[in-house]
């Protein structure tokens, strides 16, 4: 005797899971055996909306957009090239676009010797350009040392175009400019002379010149305010 044919609505649960693929319930398949069903984890592509079109190379890619990634301090590089790595290894180069550790180039005096040096504009993030779906999103989580999006409520969310703007503008320094000073005084600051002609005398900061690296100190000298330059790494916070 032919078993009768199942209604959907008594397939096991693990069939009906969000994550499994669509039994083919057509009347030409052989009831004497167990019906085949995909593993559910499989791969994340089972969960992604757009998971058919990542294998059509002949379906267009939805625009890019900016995501700011939490990731650990002090490992930005490292792990911006470990997202790269496993976009390629995954195929899905289309999604993404630029991935960027934002810098600029500063001066520093170390000992009184000059040094051009990158400093990160914001430890503990990068920039991704990526068409934000399932796939994706699992791709960028599962690379080690990233923490999250960053978002409200716990949803992803894009850049504004004006703040792209301004970072790119502000990471993406020309060649030809000169690398910018790092002086962590400011007018007013109390200061102590560390070494020179005035050392260890003490006075306020009146101006401070980033293009030359000098800054104005009053000192008072024999009762009178005296405006004297100061190299920047020649003086320190009292």
């Amino acid at each position: 005797m032919h078993d009768e044919e199942l209604p959907d609505a008594h397939l096991p649960p693990s069939v009906a899971s969000p994550g499994a693929r669509p039994v083919d319930a057509s009347p030409d398949d052989d009831d004497d055996g167990p019906a085949e069903i995909a593993d559910p984890f499989a791969g994340s592509e089972d969960a992604a909306p757009v998971a058919d079109a990542s294998d059509d190379s002949s379906t267009p890619v939805p625009d890019k957009h900016w995501y700011i990634l939490k990731v650990q301090s002090n490992r930005e590089d490292s792990i911006r090239d470990a997202l790269l790595r496993r976009v390629r290894m995954q195929g899905l180069d289309r999604f993404f676009g630029e991935v960027i550790v934002p810098k600029e180039q500063v001066t520093e005096f170390k000992a009184g010797k000059k040094k051009i040096v990158s400093r990160k504009l914001y430890p503990g993030y990068i920039l991704v350009n990526m068409v934000l779906n399932d796939e994706t999103w699992y791709l960028v989580r599962e690379t080690g040392g990233i923490g999250d999006f960053t978002g409200s409520a716990g949803r992803p969310s894009p850049m504004l175009p004006q703040d792209v703007a301004k970072l790119l503008n502000k990471a993406e320094e020309k060649t030809d400019d000169a690398p910018r000073l790092r002086i962590n005084f400011k007018k007013g600051d109390r200061v102590k002379i560390t070494e020179g002609t005035f050392e260890n005398f003490e006075g306020e900061v009146e101006q401070i010149d980033e293009a030359n690296g000098r800054v104005t100190v009053m000192l008072s000298i024999f009762g009178r305010s005296t405006p004297v330059d100061i190299e920047y790494w020649q003086i320190e916070n009292v």
